[in-house]
């Protein structure tokens, strides 16, 4: 059985993901739980460059641990969450999303158990699948008409919402 430094890194990045995601859950702090969920997605980041995905990687790293977490950073602080002003949740509720949850994680399995993935190995840093120089070139040749569509998309959004914004 041949352990290369990839399948120590797979392992290691998995853990420190499970870990920092049930921390992220489990922490009374919601401020430990943003820091916890940064954490997760710096893991996931690592999965994404094992798996030769380095665009995947770096956007999961820019939007989400960059950008979103610190939008939810400011609005935690913003609304000063503290024991007095939590509502006190009903046991019965509790129970209920406990089993909810329960529910849902025996369908993801029972989907999954035999799903055709077991056959197919991931290939691991081989081949062009992934880079970002592919993507762009397919992006800018093959896709560019709904590429600019999609901008102009975006560009109107965020007029609209500068119109709606805007006070009279």
């Amino acid at each position: 059985m041949n352990i290369t430094i990839i399948d120590i890194l797979w392992w290691f990045l998995s853990v420190v993901a499970i870990f920092s995601a049930l921390m992220m859950v489990t922490s009374k702090n919601p401020v430990y739980s943003v820091l916890w969920l940064i954490a997760t997605f710096f893991a996931i980041s690592g999965h994404y460059i094992l798996l030769n995905a380095q665009f995947l990687a770096i956007v999961n790293i820019i939007v989400y641990a960059g950008a979103i977490m610190v939008l939810f950073l400011f609005v935690i602080m913003l609304m000063n969450l503290n024991k007095e002003t939590e509502p006190q949740k009903n046991r019965w509720l509790k129970i209920a999303g406990a089993l909810a949850g329960g529910c849902l994680m025996l369908i993801l399995v029972a989907a999954l158990k035999d799903a055709a993935a077991k056959e197919q190995v991931a290939s691991v840093n081989q081949g062009n699948i992934g880079l970002i120089k592919n993507l762009g070139k397919e992006l800018f040749t093959t896709y560019v008409v709904p590429f600019e569509i999609s901008s102009v998309l975006f560009l109107s959004a965020m007029v609209g919402a500068v119109v709606i914004g805007k006070k009279e």
